[in-house]
């Protein structure tokens, strides 16, 4: 099976719930979210995460780059979405066909970076904080 690598950045409920998943599937939409859009390359994901997710309550302060592979076939039907500069493309998958898209996701799900804002707190949840202090020890 032909696969392309996608990224999403995501902040640490999201995360929370990717693990309680077994690493297979991201979380339904939130009534206020009408889109799942994962990012097609590391460096917008990472902008992402850095300049929105850190800076945000809802995401923890927190920003994390998730990577997956996902079936060709699948991707194919969607367009691609630019939405700035060169690296801002994007997916745009209707949150009704999430189930559908994390069913055409290849392996696991998982965290390639993170980045902690000023006011980040480590989670209770000890499998979550595990997963974020990899990364902690690296951060600037």
């Amino acid at each position: 099976m032909r696969t392309i690598t996608l990224y999403r950045p995501i902040g640490i409920k999201e995360l929370e719930l990717i693990i309680d998943a077994g690493w297979k599937k991201f979380p339904p939409r939130l009534s206020w979210q009408p889109i799942f859009y994962p990012v097609l390359n590391q460096k917008y994901a990472e902008e992402i995460a850095s300049q929105w997710n850190t800076t945000d309550d809802f995401s923890g302060f927190c920003g994390i780059v998730t990577a997956f592979e996902l079936n060709f076939e699948h991707y194919s039907k969607y367009t691609v979405q630019n939405v700035g500069g060169v690296i801002h493309e994007e997916l745009w998958i209707p949150a009704e066909e999430l189930d559908l898209f994390n069913n055409n996701i290849a392996g696991t799900i998982s965290v390639k970076k993170v980045f902690f804002g000023s006011n980040f707190i480590l989670p209770e949840q000890q499998i979550v904080a595990q997963e974020l202090l990899k990364f902690k020890e690296n951060a600037v």
